[in-house]
């Protein structure tokens, strides 16, 4: 396999601490999920957002190969579950809009851009991801 992009992020005081790049270009203070504290994001957020913008590349490529144009939104909801057995468990709801496509093809659309997202590979068989279309 052909690397094509490596990044690093380092992490000090765990989820209530700080997430950085070693240039600093990325920098976020961290809490626990819970009441919204300024300035503050939880790794839930991160992951969201990540995602998200993974999953919706990935359609943009799909959309892009069957010559589709149409401008897509997708919505990443994290939520953290605690797990009696192995303690915490995350999982994923991907909603997703497609402008101009019917129910059936944007379905279609959704349903490559999963086998195609890289997170969605990550965490295919780890986590629970749903897929919804709006």
């Amino acid at each position: 396999m052909k690397k094509i992009y490596s990044t690093t992020i380092i992490n000090t005081g765990g989820r209530e601490g700080e997430v950085f790049s070693p240039d600093k270009s990325f920098s976020y203070q961290v809490t626990s999920p819970g009441p919204h504290q300024e300035n503050k994001t939880n790794p839930e957020q991160l992951f969201a957002a990540a995602y998200s913008s993974c999953f919706n590349s990935a359609l943009e490529l799909v959309m892009a190969n069957q010559k589709i144009t149409s401008k897509s939104t997708v919505k990443a909801t994290v939520s953290l579950f605690s797990d009696e057995e192995s303690g915490f468990q995350v999982g994923v709801v991907l909603s997703v809009k497609i402008d101009d496509v019917d129910r059936e093809t944007a379905e279609a659309l959704v349903k490559a851009a999963h086998e195609v997202c890289p997170y969605s590979k990550a965490t295919r068989g780890n986590i629970s991801v749903e897929l919804e279309v709006e």
